[in-house]
């Protein structure tokens, strides 16, 4: 394997517990994922105007960035292993 795939991720993501919190300070939305070995990561997103502030999308912003990083850190362990196993 040579690279990190949208597949993985989403598998990833797919087996991971998720906690989500809404309407912190009115206007964020925050969410912990926790990836099946054991590894938090945590995602946020904001608005700012609270009147403005919409669960759904706060939602997918934060899950969004919490991919993000996924990709990140799934690509520093593929480079990792790579580098070990030349």
């Amino acid at each position: 394997m040579t690279k990190v795939t949208q597949e993985q991720i989403s598998g990833i993501l797919e087996h991971s517990e998720i906690e989500t919190f809404h309407k912190i300070f009115g206007k964020q939305c925050m969410v912990v994922v926790k990836i099946p070995n054991g590894f938090t990561i945590v995602g946020e997103s904001a608005c700012v105007d609270p009147a403005n502030y919409d669960e759904k999308i706060g939602y997918d912003l934060a899950i969004k960035n919490v991919e993000s990083k996924l990709w990140a850190f799934e690509g520093y362990l593929l480079q990792e292993y790579l580098y070990r196993n030349k």
